[in-house]
């Protein structure tokens, strides 16, 4: 039996959402450790990182997408309800973000030499890490969210 648009589009909104944990990954693991001691790193007026061109597509991507999963997925209750999950831990992190990791980071980035607090962004990078509970949490509503699609359709 082929797959139902919903358990496509789920899955693809799975693959947005590993995508997205890839590029937090890879801050944690790649960026955060060095750019406390050399913020010209995250600065892309001193040949940083541009952290916003790959965080902006790739959650537009991923809210489009999602978005897309729960129109589609409405008239089932139980996949719907997996979808609203993962909404909600994604609108927590994004919310979390937009007033607190966003601003905070852009200081960051704009700040010039004498500015600049390498004990608040060791704090910023420390708290980060937290954002990546609420990543996996919509991974694995999302993941229950296709279980169940895939269960109903008895593939």
């Amino acid at each position: 039996m082929a797959p139902t648009s919903v358990e496509i589009i789920i899955g693809i909104t799975i693959l947005a959402a590993v995508i997205g944990i890839g590029g937090g990954l890879y801050e944690f693991i790649v960026i955060d450790p060095a750019w406390p001691r050399r913020p010209a790193l995250v600065q892309p007026v001193h040949g940083g990182v541009s952290r916003k061109r790959f965080w902006i597509p790739a959650h537009i991507a991923f809210e489009l997408l999602l978005i897309t999963a729960l129109v589609v997925a409405w008239g089932d209750n139980d996949v719907r309800l997996g979808l609203l999950i993962a909404l909600a831990t994604h609108a927590m992190m994004r919310i979390w973000s937009a007033f607190d990791f966003i601003p905070k980071a852009l200081a960051f980035e704009r700040a010039e030499a004498g500015e600049f607090s390498q004990e608040a962004a060791l704090s910023w990078t420390r708290r980060s890490r937290l954002r990546m509970l609420l990543d996996l949490a919509t991974l694995a509503a999302l993941l229950v969210a296709f279980w169940t699609a895939v269960r109903s359709t008895g593939i």
